[in-house]
Order: structure tokens, then sequence, then C-alpha cells
């Protein structure tokens, strides 16, 4: 039993979550427009962005562990891998294979809604799976991309396709409502590279933070902040969404004392600490607040 709780150690299973959390405010959407939505493509929906996410996670973490960047990270809950292939190396196989499978689902249910949706649905797939191919052993050396990659993936790819599916077209209020989660996913992945930067660094990425340096680290992630709120605040006002998706905004109760532990402690990864736990909160918590006020309107 312990041994495959290990297994299961490189798809990052308490991570998952992010993807129905982000998925949820778009359903909500697709409702709130039309009165209704397919359940199966819903099923759908959530599956083929799970298993693109544990693609991702352990893609990563093969690579991570086959550049023996693994062996030299100070890991926290929240950043650095989950050490399980370090420890086990026997896994290293499995782990690709759990990748390469998982990446094959994904396309499969791709194609599936290329037939149901028509070719619309194309250039958000082609994206996210490129994404998901290239974050590691490419994204991670271009510092820009790096920085917005993961945002675009959980937000507009996940929020307008799923729009797109269960609603049969694009949507200005779809690509709104992706706003908050794209910047709150940007800075979950960015303030979870400040304590892997000198590893980092030594594995020839070029992630933000290594190359701009943690002063402007410090101004983007309170810009995001700023702008993942201001976005959600503008959505509502221009009538795109509606009232209800206020409820967001309750998340700044978490927001505001991370953003000063940041601005305070971005170079202390013991007073850091709090705030990966708190700018994890803040980007799981915002789109499931959204969803539930939306619900609720």
């Amino acid at each position: 039993m312990a041994a495959s709780l290990q297994a299961l150690g490189p798809l990052r299973l308490p991570f998952l979550i992010l993807t129905p959390a982000c998925i949820l405010p778009a359903w909500e959407n697709a409702l709130f427009q039309t009165g209704a939505a397919d359940v199966l493509h819903l099923v759908l929906i959530l599956l083929g962005a799970l298993t693109a996410h544990i693609s991702v996670n352990t893609f990563n973490e093969y690579f991570d562990y086959r550049s023996g960047l693994d062996l030299h990270t100070t890991r926290t809950p929240f950043s650095g891998g989950s050490g399980t292939l370090p420890a086990r190396p026997a896994l290293a196989g499995f782990t690709l294979g759990v990748a390469v499978v998982s990446l094959g689902l994904t396309l499969a249910i791709g194609v599936y809604f290329l037939r149901v949706v028509g070719p619309g649905i194309l250039p958000i797939g082609l994206i996210g799976v490129l994404i998901v191919l290239s974050y590691t052993p490419w994204i991670t050396r271009h510092p820009l991309i790096c920085l917005l990659a993961p945002g675009v993936a959980f937000g507009p790819l996940m929020t307008v396709g799923t729009h797109l599916v269960l609603t049969g077209s694009y949507d200005l209020s779809a690509l709104l409502l992706s706003l908050p989660i794209f910047f709150f996913v940007n800075n979950l992945l960015l303030l979870n590279q400040l304590p892997d930067v000198e590893p980092d660094r030594r594995a020839g990425r070029r992630t933000f933070p290594i190359v701009y340096g943690l002063p402007t680290t410090r101004r983007v992630y309170a810009l995001f902040m700023l702008l993942g709120y201001g976005s959600l605040i503008a959505a509502v006002m221009s009538r795109h969404l509606p009232a209800g998706a206020l409820l967001g905004l309750a998340t700044l109760v978490l927001a505001l004392p991370t953003l000063l532990g940041v601005l305070r402690y971005s170079d202390d990864l013991h007073r850091l600490r709090p705030c990966l736990g708190l700018n994890v909160g803040i980007a799981i918590l915002t789109p499931t607040l959204i969803a539930i006020g939306m619900h609720l309107r």
C-alpha cells in the first residue's frame, strides 16, 4: 500500500484541485447564459483538463530527476517537486509512462470535442498540448513565457475552452472571467519559483526571478494581484458577469497578508513559507468563490 502511494507522488495529487477550481466558473457562466450545460461534456472537460495537469506534473518530475535538479532543491509543501524519484529512482520509467498516457487521454478527449464542437476548439487544444510538452524543457528557459504560460493554461485556455464546448461559441464574458484566474495562477507559479532560484540557475533555467531579480519579481507579483482583483471588478461593472461573482473578492483577506509577506520576506525562505500556502489558497479559492457567487447570484 505504501509503495503504491509513493508511486502516485509524481502526480502531485494535492495540486490537482486547482483544475476543477478553474473550470467551475466557466461552467457557471455557461449555465448563466444558456440555462443548461451538458453534464457528459462537463465530465469530459474535467477529465481532459486533469489528465493534462497530471501530464505536465509527471513530465516535470521526470525531467527534473533526469537533469539532477531534484537532488538540489529545497522542498516545501508547495515547491521543489514531490521528491519521489530521488527517493525511488526505479519509478522514473513509470512516471514517464504516466505522463505519456495522460497526454494521450487528453488528446483523445480533444479529438472527440473537435468532432463535436468543430475546428474552433483546435487552437485552444494545440496551445494546451504545446504548453504540456514544452513547459519543463523549453518554457522554463524563457522568463516571460514562463511567467505567463501557467496562467494562459489555467485561465483563457480552460475557461474559454470550457465555455466553447458547453455553449458552442466564443464569448467575451468567458475571456473576462478567465483574467482573474490568469493573474492568480501566474502568481502561484511565480512565488513557488523563489525557493528554487539557485538550483534552477545551476540547472540552466531562466525563470523570471532568476533573470529579473527579486525586486522586479515583487513588483510583478503585486501588479498581478492588483490586476486579478481589478479585472474581476471590471467584468462585473461592465455587466459581463453577474454581481455574485464579486464573492471572489473575499480572498482579499488572504491576499493582503500574502502581499505584505512577499514584499518583506521574498529573500527569506523560512519567513516566506507561510505566504506560499496563502498564495495557493488565493489561486484555488478565488475562482471557486466566483463560481459559488455566480450560482447564488
